[in-house]
């Protein structure tokens, strides 16, 4: 079975008040990040690509990342780790979003200036192995060096207890960091959380020839199409068409493929027995018409974490928040600032 990809999309229009309310200086910091990716020049380490993106939140967000050195051992195995940074500072605990699987920190280009506009401390973050980081010398992109990854950023630059976000493939992630690291995760929020697969399981015995063969096909144009497809419904296929771009950009780095053939090969993401030892507080979110994870499983996984709460976004798929972002922007900041989601339907164990 193949795993599904993460090939978000974007709505056409963002209007949103959030209901956070912010002081008058709180303000002016929120209207710095706003603006802040809405002019210049895309970073060089992008492919060229980007250039063709139409949807304006992507350019807009994508002129933002950045690489930052995170330590990976020796001085010769620094990655310059690509993510984008927060312009506010907040007192409260800062929000790491993870993305789902095969994709990149331009998943979130619709949430994020939200959450941002909330007043939070907002990281997007590339998992090692996807997005736009340099990975011409790199670990292996197993398991094991993703988390170290993520926790050698975490200790360098974000360095306090924070809100891990991780939706589908993601909430895996966040799941095995959570129970390895526990001291850098305050609370969790899970988006429809693929979290009983059982990593890439005969994938992982392929022959190199055919991993290739079979990896090259995640970036191909159809396949990207057919997943936009089952994520999201009444779409034109042009705005399919630039979401797909917008998917499939940090494909054309040139060391994606060996990364992605690492990850398969190693076996993947297996956290099921994970799951009773997250003690953190956790939020569910999950939309109402996901076609990819079966709704039961999310049902399950709150019943088996200790200490968790779960909302459900009407009339979105499989990456609500993407296709509705103002709720899922509502949830993440109402958790992260008094516990207390805002909007969706509550649903109680």
């Amino acid at each position: 079975m193949m795993m599904p990809l993460n090939l978000g999309s974007l709505p056409t229009s963002v209007g949103v008040v959030m209901e956070v309310k912010m002081n008058s200086k709180g303000g002016s910091d929120r209207h710095k990040a706003l603006v802040a990716g809405s002019g210049g020049e895309f970073p060089s380490f992008l492919p060229k690509e980007v250039e063709k993106i139409k949807d304006p939140f992507a350019r807009s967000l994508a002129k933002r990342i950045q690489r930052l050195p995170v330590q990976m051992g020796f001085p010769e195995k620094c990655i310059m780790s690509s993510c984008i940074k927060p312009v506010i500072q907040s007192k409260h605990s800062p929000v790491v979003l993870l993305h789902c699987f095969d994709s990149s920190c331009l998943e979130w280009r619709c949430s994020y200036p939200l959450l941002e506009e909330a007043g939070l401390e907002a990281w997007a973050v590339d998992v090692l192995g996807w997005g736009f980081s340099d990975l011409e010398m790199r670990p292996p992109c197993d398991v094991a060096s993703k988390r170290y990854h993520l926790y050698q950023l975490w200790k360098s630059y974000i360095k306090r207890p924070m809100i891990l976000v991780g939706p589908s493939l993601g909430a895996s992630v966040a799941m095995d960091f959570t129970v390895n690291y526990p001291e850098a995760v305050e609370k969790l929020i899970l988006i429809n959380p693929n979290a009983y697969a059982e990593g890439t399981r005969r994938l992982a015995k392929l022959p190199p020839v055919i991993a290739y063969a079979g990896v090259s096909l995640l970036k191909s144009i159809p396949l990207r199409l057919y997943a936009n497809a089952l994520a999201f419904n009444g779409t034109s296929f042009h705005t399919i068409l630039d979401w797909t771009n917008v998917g499939r950009l940090h494909c054309m780095l040139p060391w994606w493929k060996d990364a992605t053939v690492s990850f398969m090969s190693s076996g993947g993401y297996n956290v099921g027995s994970l799951i009773k030892q997250v003690k953190q507080r956790t939020l569910i979110i999950c939309g109402e018409n996901d076609q990819i994870v079966n709704y039961k499983l999310a049902v399950k996984l709150h019943c088996e974490l200790p200490n968790a709460i779960m909302r459900q976004v009407a009339d979105s798929g499989h990456l609500p928040h993407v296709d509705k972002p103002n709720c899922v922007a509502n949830l993440i900041a109402g958790f992260a600032l008094c516990d207390q989601p805002s909007k969706g339907l509550l649903i109680k164990k």
